[in-house]
């Protein structure tokens, strides 16, 4: 899978969840495989990498970071963690602080970090739901790092574009993710 981009060092890391591993459709269906398609597509010659694991927690990817970066030596690491936080109703504090530690840790390893951020469901409250959203604009703001305002908008709530879980979106809405993180992402190549 590491081509020759990436001993270019023109690699990119995507840490993420099950929204990044494509749970529930096909690996090649998920917006990750069809990100890579676009980079080939537009000649950025850019490896991705997906080091994305369903039910990851940010903690999960401090653990995990070290040895990606490492590995991999990323130009660039898209970070999409931390609805698994938010949907055990863990700490947005605690949330924030291992997000920025991930951040750092990337940035330190030379790699720039796009921050993919998440919403949780309205029903754990709205004082915890903006809590927890509210890390990622403050992360982008402390850390000056550039991040995507929720990657599912205009998809979580059209019943067509998601699973019957109405958790993870299908593999008609991986386009669509791929758009608005392309938006951000394309200023960083």
């Amino acid at each position: 899978m590491i081509g020759s981009a990436a001993a270019q060092g023109k690699t990119i890391v995507v840490l993420g969840d099950s929204i990044s591993a494509s749970h529930g459709i096909e690996v090649q269906q998920g917006w990750v495989a069809l990100l890579q398609q676009k980079l080939n597509k537009e000649g950025k010659g850019y490896s991705v990498i997906n080091e994305s694991v369903s039910g990851e927690t940010t903690a999960g990817g401090v653990a995990r970071i070290n040895h990606m970066l490492e590995k991999y030596k990323p130009s660039i690491v898209l970070l999409e963690l931390g609805a698994n936080d938010g949907l055990r109703g863990l700490s947005p504090k605690k949330m924030k602080s291992n997000l920025e530690e991930i951040i750092k840790r990337s940035q330190k390893a030379g790699a720039k970090v796009l921050l993919l951020s998440m919403r949780i469901p309205p029903n754990y409250g709205k004082r915890y739901t903006e809590m927890f959203y509210q890390v990622y604009p403050a992360l982008s703001e402390q850390l000056t790092v550039q991040f995507v305002p929720f990657i599912l908008k205009d998809v979580a709530l059209i019943a067509e574009l998601m699973q019957k879980d109405g958790l993870h979106p299908n593999a008609k809405a991986q386009p669509m993710i791929v758009d608005k993180v392309w938006e951000y992402l394309e200023f960083l190549l």
